[in-house]
């Protein structure tokens, strides 16, 4: 039996949410340090989850037409509803691509701002600098590794198969890019 391999139906992202306790601090962040401009702010009231909410939405644009957003809410049972307390995780965060001049002028403007807790990671397929936001989120910016089409290919050939034997037990690593 042939199967016909599976295409996104999706054309690109439109926006990934979170929420924030501070928009002026988030959008400093993102608008005066990184450097996406803020292109639209909502403030709005509507009939959610069965309550009326009163928030602010804020959407900070990246150069595809997509776009990083963030809530805050008026009311503080709101605010804690909607934004519980997580734990710190680096595998919580986004990951958005950009060259290797973008990453170094990146890297100049979070340096310039005195900004705190950047890093740097070499995946073998991509390097990453991680910055964490006012929000105490990793924001990943990476640059892909050159033949990174070969290693794509490579990973979508095996995908299905690797996860069947990592899910069976055998978690023996495939990443020998590093």
């Amino acid at each position: 039996m042939t199967t016909t391999p599976k295409t996104a139906i999706a054309q690109r992202l439109h926006h990934t949410a979170y929420v924030t306790k501070d928009q002026e601090a988030t959008r400093h962040f993102y608008e005066d340090v990184l450097g996406f401009p803020l292109m639209a702010t909502w403030s709005e009231t509507d009939e959610l989850f069965g309550a009326e909410r009163v928030y602010c939405h804020t959407f900070f644009g990246l150069q595809d037409g997509s776009a990083l957003a963030f809530f805050q809410f008026a009311n503080k049972e709101d605010q804690d509803l909607f934004d519980p307390e997580l734990l710190p995780s680096p595998f919580r965060h986004i990951a958005l691509k950009v060259d290797a001049d973008g990453q170094e002028e990146l890297q100049r403007r979070i340096n310039d701002a005195n900004w705190e807790g950047s890093f740097v990671l070499e995946h073998g397929y991509c390097r990453s600098l991680y910055v964490e936001d006012p929000n105490g989120m990793l924001v990943e910016f990476t640059v892909d590794t050159e033949g990174v089409e070969e290693i794509n290919d490579a990973r979508a050939s095996d995908a299905h198969e690797t996860l069947k034997r990592w899910l069976a037990g055998d978690h023996s690593s495939n990443n020998n890019y590093r």
